[in-house]
């Protein structure tokens, strides 16, 4: 399956580290963000990398190449930073089937491949991993809510008043279909094409959306001290086992 991998952002707020370089080339644990990116992307299968670049592209361009432990590597240049929907769009020439998609500032530890695995199932449309969090933090989020099967029945953005405190992390399964509705998304108030808009168009033209709970932890790293609490878990030795893939014959 081949992965999109969204490392166009400037990474303002992780200033003074991003002051000389682009956000996903920060490094945790003596790794930059984008490589551990990749490993994860790598355990779980991917087949060909698609890089959605924009802030300081060169640095990654000049430092990766066109692979990756052998795996190819297709850059896709994102000229304005416009919302996750609009960076998503900046791959659709290069996507040719189902797909993965993990943004490039997240460091995971946990379950990647049972949302691949779903993902392969013929019923499935789209499979996010999902965690709760505290209720006083969900509407810092996109949030979602599910019906008694685990499908995803609505998404939002940052709600005031959060359906529930399942909200979606940073790795996503897509068939080509989440292009269509990424070209129907309005501006949201903040004049970004938001992502959950684009899901919740899937989602009200009958898609099926699966929710896959983790098992393991991800840290989103978007200030300084997100950085340190990552470097501590990793240096602690928090890992889990990788999901063993299911390969349809």
């Amino acid at each position: 399956m081949q992965a999109v991998v969204l490392a166009a952002g400037k990474g303002t707020r992780l200033r003074p580290l991003t002051e000389d370089k682009p956000k996903v080339l920060v490094e945790v644990d003596g790794k930059p963000l984008i490589e551990d990116v990749f490993d994860n992307l790598l355990e779980v299968g991917a087949t060909e990398f698609i890089v959605v670049v924009g802030y300081q592209k060169e640095q990654i361009i000049e430092r990766y190449g066109d692979e990756y432990e052998g795996v190819p590597i297709t850059y896709s240049h994102q000229r304005e930073q416009l919302g996750l929907a609009h960076a998503i769009l900046q791959a659709e020439p290069h996507v040719d089937d189902d797909f993965m998609l993990m943004l490039g500032d997240n460091v995971f530890r946990s379950n990647l491949g049972d949302v691949i695995n779903r993902q392969q199932e013929d019923r499935a449309d789209a499979a996010f991993l999902v965690e709760e969090v505290p209720w006083e933090e969900a509407s810092r989020y996109g949030v979602l809510d599910t019906n008694e099967y685990g499908e995803i029945v609505e998404v939002m953005e940052k709600p005031d008043d959060p359906p529930s405190n399942l909200v979606m992390t940073g790795f996503y399964t897509f068939t080509p279909a989440i292009f269509h509705a990424c070209h129907l998304v309005q501006p949201s108030d903040r004049g970004e094409y938001e992502l959950p808009d684009a899901i919740d168009l899937l989602i009200q033209s009958g898609r099926t959306i699966d929710a896959i709970r983790m098992d393991g932890w991800r840290i989103d790293v978007g200030y300084p001290d997100d950085r340190d609490r990552a470097e501590q878990r990793l240096e602690d030795g928090d890992e889990i086992e990788a999901t063993e893939i299911e390969v349809d014959d």
